[in-house]
Parts: structure tokens; sequence; C-alpha cells
């Protein structure tokens, strides 16, 4: 098990800007990487690719980082929301900035939605209140946990959760996603790699998981996130087999949000066991 622990810091290809749920703008997070030795780099924001600018890629290039274009879309899979992750994608290509007005418009609906709710139980909030506290990202229900503490309404973001906004509270609402079979699809024609991203985080049993599996290389997706962050060897073995047994490429990323969380540090991603296809194979 020593090649799946022993530590590779040259490639990083899921991680958050300023423009999801990150706290760094992009060019903070292509200077981390740099310090971090990281070649190869892709943000992997949710459902947006306004990190891409002209800039960021120049900067890459004076940095000497290969910048690999990619997204994590939000989709279902049997009423359960399941992340994909789309690198070495054309941004240009026809149809995708449509695929990411429609997400930008589900996650608009799903916080004037939480905002109703929250305005019904009495609450004091309002949709640009909220939207600044998350400046240029997407509005998330952290957010809205924040304007209740901010403005005395609840103690803590602890308690807004447990109140109003945790999983099963009324301001749980759920996003109206795209299938499966949709999100590969945007990520396919767009000339890039569908990946299953951080697959053990979504609590299932391995029956489940292979059915997810199974499906999604039926929609045409190519990979499988081996390595998300810092995961026991264990379950790295476990991804790597199903990677195997699937024929998917193996892929690797620290799921990177903000500093100081050492499960979750940039560029800090274990080596790929050997059985693995990596997917940077593709265009390395």
């Amino acid at each position: 098990m020593a090649d799946i622990m022993s530590v590779l810091p040259s490639i990083d290809f899921h991680c958050h800007s300023n423009f999801s749920d990150g706290a760094l703008s992009p060019l903070e997070l292509l200077e981390l990487a740099k310090t971090r030795d990281v070649q190869q780099l892709a943000i992997t924001d949710h459902d947006t690719v306004r990190a891409y600018s002209s800039q960021l890629h120049a900067s890459a290039a004076r940095a000497g980082i290969t910048l690999v274009t990619g997204c994590e879309i939000s989709c279902l899979w049997q009423r359960r929301s399941i992340h994909v992750v789309g690198l070495n994608l054309n941004l240009a290509a026809a149809g995708f900035d449509r695929a990411m007005a429609i997400q930008a418009q589900a996650r608009k609906d799903r916080a004037e939605k939480i905002t109703e709710v929250l305005q019904q139980l009495g609450f004091e909030v309002t949709l640009p209140q909220v939207q600044a506290l998350a400046g240029v990202g997407v509005v998330g229900r952290p957010h809205f946990a924040q304007h209740l503490v901010a403005t005395l309404q609840i103690p803590s973001m602890a308690m807004a959760f447990k109140r109003v906004l945790g999983s099963g509270k009324p301001g749980d609402i759920k996003a109206n996603w795209p299938t499966l079979d949709t999100a590969v699809s945007w990520i396919t024609d767009a000339g890039g790699i569908a990946i299953v991203a951080h697959p053990m985080k979504y609590d299932m049993t391995l029956t489940k998981l292979r059915g997810l599996l199974e499906d999604f290389v039926a929609s045409g997706g190519q990979g499988l996130e081996v390595l998300t962050g810092y995961q026991d060897a264990q379950r790295v073995s476990t991804l790597a087999d199903l990677a195997e047994r699937y024929g998917l490429y193996a892929s690797a990323g620290s799921d990177f949000h903000k500093p100081g969380q050492p499960w979750a540090e940039l560029g800090r991603v274990a080596a790929l066991p050997d059985r693995c296809v990596p997917v940077w194979t593709l265009w390395s």
C-alpha cells in the first residue's frame, strides 16, 4: 500500500475558487498552487467556469502550470444528488454556455425559494442581502446562515442549520438539477472527460455505487475520482478496484475550498495505485 499513501504534489484536478464555494480567487488559487509545486491544475467550481479568464491562463503560463479547464456539475441519479467533474473542456463548444446558464438558473431558483421560506417563517432576509455575502460566488445555505447570524436573528451558524437550514429542515430546498445522462452529455459534447467526483461522499453501499458506475459508463462517463483529499488506504484500494472493473480513468484532486483544512490541502494528493490509468494521460 506504500504507493497509495505517498504524496504526489504535481497535479490537482479538483478545487474551488470564490466563483463557487471557495475562499480564494482564481489568481490566488494559482499562486498557492505555484507554492505547492503543482504542475497541472483544474479549478472545478460548482456549475460555473467563470474562473477561466484570459488573465488566469496567462498567469498560469508564466508560472509554468498547465491549466486544465474543469467544472463540477450537479445532477441527479435515482433522486440522489451526484457531482460529475468535467476535465479538459472546450469552453467555446456549442451549447456549453447554455448548460452553464441552466445550472445558474437552477441555483438562482433555489436561492429564491429559500428566501421565501425564511420570510414565511418570520425572518427578515432578502436575496440581495445574501448575494452580497456570497460576493462573486453562488448563493448557498451558508450565506443565509451568515445573514441570520449577522443580523442577530439566530445566535450561531450551527443553530441556523439546526433550526431552519440543515438537512430535512424548511430551508433545505432541493434544486432542479439535470439527470446524470444530461450532465455527462454536456461534458462530452464539450470534448471533456466526465468523472464521478468524490464517490465515497455519497454514503452508498458498494452495490449501489456499482449501480451508479454502470449507469455512468452507459451514459458515456469515462473517469472516477479515486483520490479526493486525504483518504485511507482501504477506500483508495476499493475505488481503484472499481475504476479497473469498469474501465474508468482515475482522477485525483484535493477538493480544496479554503486554507486551514488539512484533509483537503491544495496540491497534496496521494499517488494513484499502480493499477490505475491516470486521466491526465489523455492530454499529457
